[in-house]
């Protein structure tokens, strides 16, 4: 016999009494994005290595030790995408769609990176993004925010979120404060833990994000990055605070809060959770105004977020909500010489039910065994078709749902019976 094969370490399978969550949680974000304008985008899963090198930048954990990176038949490196903005920047520029201010666009799908797999953290693993290219106001980032929160009011999770938020300036501004906590972390190697002093020279600023004990009050002695904002700066932050503020999204300002990508400028923000241990932070993003021109594009601000669908299912599991679909009508075939007859009834019960779930028993056995088979489905309704009802041109109608009493509806009815007797979905 041959051996078994095993999916890959950290590249789980999808199963199908976990899929109703996913589906719940993709079809309401897709609901919210189209109502405030967004457009679908999908972008391959296989990008040239060079796109996210000079998009994520090379001296980040993702490009360093993260990417799953591979020569092709041409010896052309070539990535599997860890992340979606830089993808959805290259296709916006290679299909000449920036033309127009305040292009919207959304994504859905897997990405990639080669770490520890950990709880809410795998090697596969699925966001949900959105991106807006061409505006620059502080308006835009609180619209982008209040969407974010609207979408978690209607999954029923906003009270388990906290929304963090930071600026990291303009890049000149960056730049400079990059280099006055690289000279004072200096001073301090002896104190820095051993991935602090990796990244010492070369990305200084995730330092402040180290979630070591040990190195804890010495982050926070280190310079603050508000220090090193000009006044445009503070004022972007001030008006975007100002809007949540209006609104009524409670925030947090997080001066720890620098992100892990390189492309990132001014506003940053993160959604983040107690109940999910140490994987907490559940959607983040912020503006990338330099990221378009970085890839031969015109100077076009950007500003977006992704959101990690793995976590948002977990919090989604721990609300004890039921969310898989139960059929409506389930399809009894008392008389196997009927098969064809019922195949063809539920297709027309499709056709005049369109929403409704029809199933129809199609592994045979007793009556009693294809009632018991009706019930674990959870149907609303059990039609019940044999010899004698066909005969007669009707079908018995059991309620497995409720007390109202079995009866018998002319086959050529039973659709408008159906429309004006069942529940809504």
């Amino acid at each position: 016999m041959s051996e078994k094969i095993q999916s890959l370490r950290g590249m789980p399978d999808i199963l199908p009494a976990d899929a109703p969550l996913w589906q719940h949680l993709e079809d309401t974000a897709a609901a919210v994005l189209r109502r405030y304008g967004y457009a679908r985008i999908s972008t391959p899963i296989l990008e040239s290595t060079a796109l996210f090198t000079r998009s994520i930048g090379a001296a980040t954990d993702i490009v360093e030790k993260e990417m799953y990176t591979f020569a092709d038949r041409h010896e052309e490196s070539i990535s599997m995408r860890p992340e979606g903005t830089a993808s959805v920047v290259r296709a916006m520029l290679q299909h000449g769609l920036l033309q127009t201010p305040g292009q919207k666009v959304w994504y859905q799908g897997p990405m990639f990176r080669y770490e520890r797999p950990q709880r809410g953290r795998m090697r596969q693993f699925h966001q949900i993004g959105a991106e807006v290219f061409g505006l620059a106001g502080p308006d835009i980032d609180a619209e982008l925010i209040a969407m974010s929160a609207r979408l978690w009011s209607e999954l029923g999770i906003l009270g388990q979120l906290r929304l963090e938020l930071n600026s990291l300036g303009s890049p000149a501004e960056r730049r400079q404060y990059r280099s006055q906590l690289h000279d004072w972390l200096a001073q301090h190697r002896d104190s820095l833990d051993e991935d602090s002093q990796r990244r010492l020279d070369t990305n200084p600023m995730r330092i402040l994000d180290s979630k070591n004990p040990a190195m804890q009050a010495l982050i926070e002695a280190a310079p603050k990055l508000s220090a090193a904002l000009g006044d445009d700066s503070r004022r972007h932050f001030e008006q975007l605070t100002g809007m949540l503020d209006a609104m009524g999204i409670a925030w947090q300002h997080n001066q720890r809060l620098v992100r892990g990508l390189d492309y990132y400028t001014h506003t940053v923000f993160e959604w983040v959770t107690d109940d999910l241990g140490a994987q907490g932070t559940v959607c983040a993003g912020g503006r990338y105004d330099g990221l378009v021109a970085l890839h031969g594009g015109p100077e076009v601000p950007g500003v977006g977020f992704a959101m990690g669908e793995e976590r948002l299912v977990e919090l989604l599991g721990q609300q004890q909500r039921d969310f898989g679909q139960r059929p409506d009508i389930y399809l009894i075939i008392a008389d196997p010489q009927l098969q064809a007859e019922a195949l063809a009834l539920n297709e027309r019960l499709r056709d005049a039910l369109p929403g409704r779930i029809v199933l129809s028993n199609l592994a045979g056995g007793s009556l009693r065994a294809q009632f018991k088979r009706a019930d674990r489905s959870q149907a609303q309704i059990a039609l019940v078709l044999g010899s004698q009802e066909w005969a007669a041109g009707e079908i018995t109608v059991k309620w497995l749902r409720s007390e109202r009493a079995q009866t018998s509806v002319s086959l050529a009815q039973l659709a408008d019976w159906l429309q004006q007797n069942m529940p809504n979905n």
